[in-house]
């Protein structure tokens, strides 16, 4: 898939987003991420990580920089409401994708979520999942994911790369926006996955490290890490497990793989869309690699998708009674399946727990396909 047809999809999908940027005439409604699933009350704290080893490939000058939310189980009381993102980040996603319009940006910005800032952390060590987003889109757009993993006893480290997003806020009110989308051509963002990949190991060293840049950093297992991704974020996290092996276990949300995946022998589980994922689908990517996977793996669908339907905007869009007819699984259900499935795997894979549900179809989820070509 080249970058046009990839951002093309993209647009095409975010016919959710559409639904907020027209939400202003409903002022009374309060978008809200769903309730965790887990037993954890969840904290998030903010880094700003400077990797001064990188130049940045984008800019071509100053260092590689980060913006990562941390999302961690807490103790119950204490700390304030996070913000889901800034007005400003909401309002380049949404200039991006042709969507803005007055009130929108500030209304995804009010996003009610679960996690608290400053919450005193729980207890004990915890697994570590990283999460990288899709090209253009902000890590804001993971909050229903990452939540509902902290809940789930992992600390959750959701990162924003620096020029790859529509927006990205860092402190002192500097925002950077998608420098590389100028600059990445046809065929070209294998370049993003494998800049990512460098993002990913230099987060690892900063977290679980000698000095480690987050004040919680005792609370990770850094024997137990893994890392979910969202299209080239999918990619990501199977380019990181082939230079990083302190990665053991990695997800791929409906990512092309524009690197190629080789000898990867460790847990890896692929999910995407029914129409353009199933074998013999549009994405070729997903054929090859599959037979290269030489670990515990797994290849599922899930039907009525569209490729952004593994993020927070179909949740949202629900909310203000909005469907996307060219992927019409509910908002509810659109939360509901990826958390399902990432938690189970990452479980399995990080916690040792017995997850029958990825053993093969549920009754409970008739949407979702288990492929073994």
């Amino acid at each position: 898939m080249t970058k046009k047809t990839l951002t093309a999809a993209l647009a095409a999908a975010l016919i959710t987003a559409g639904a907020v940027a027209a939400a202003p005439a409903q002022a009374a409604v309060q978008l809200e991420i769903p309730p965790v699933t887990g037993q954890s009350p969840v904290g998030r704290e903010v880094l700003h990580l400077v990797d001064g080893d990188r130049v940045d490939p984008w800019t071509g000058k100053g260092p590689r920089e980060l913006m990562v939310s941390m999302y961690y189980p807490a103790r119950t009381g204490g700390g304030s409401t996070a913000q889901y993102m800034t007005t400003e980040e909401a309002r380049l996603l949404l200039r991006g994708q042709k969507r803005d319009q007055p009130g929108a940006a500030e209304m995804v910005s009010a996003t009610k979520v679960n996690a608290k800032a400053g919450a005193a952390p729980a207890r004990g060590r915890h697994p570590l999942v990283v999460l990288s987003p899709g090209f253009t889109l902000p890590r804001g757009l993971l909050t229903g994911l990452a939540e509902d993993l902290a809940s789930r006893g992992y600390v959750v480290a959701a990162v924003d790369h620096a020029n790859e997003s529509y927006g990205t806020a860092f402190p002192g009110g500097r925002i950077t926006t998608c420098v590389a989308c100028d600059k990445v051509k046809d065929g070209g963002l294998a370049k993003v996955a494998e800049g990512r990949a460098k993002d990913v190991s230099f987060l690892l060293d900063r977290l679980t490290g000698p000095r480690p840049a987050w004040p919680y950093a005792k609370m990770i297992d850094k024997s137990r890490i893994g890392m979910a991704g969202h299209s080239i974020g999918g990619n990501a996290a199977a380019q990181v497990m082939a230079e990083d092996r302190r990665v053991r276990a990695g997800v791929n949300l409906d990512g092309t793989f524009f690197t190629p995946v080789d000898g990867l022998k460790r847990p890896f589980m692929m999910v995407g869309t029914r129409s353009g994922h199933s074998p013999g689908g549009v994405d070729a990517s997903w054929d090859r690699s599959w037979p290269k996977l030489g670990g515990w793996k797994r290849w599922l669908t899930v039907e009525k998708t569209g490729h952004l339907s593994f993020v927070d905007l179909p949740v949202l869009g629900a909310q203000l009674g909005m469907v996307d007819p060219t992927a019409p699984l509910s908002g509810k259900r659109s939360g509901e399946i990826p958390r399902a499935y990432v938690g189970a795997f990452f479980d399995r894979h990080l916690k040792g727990e017995n997850e029958p549900l990825l053993d093969g179809p549920a009754k409970d989820n008739p949407e979702v396909a288990f492929h073994q070509p």
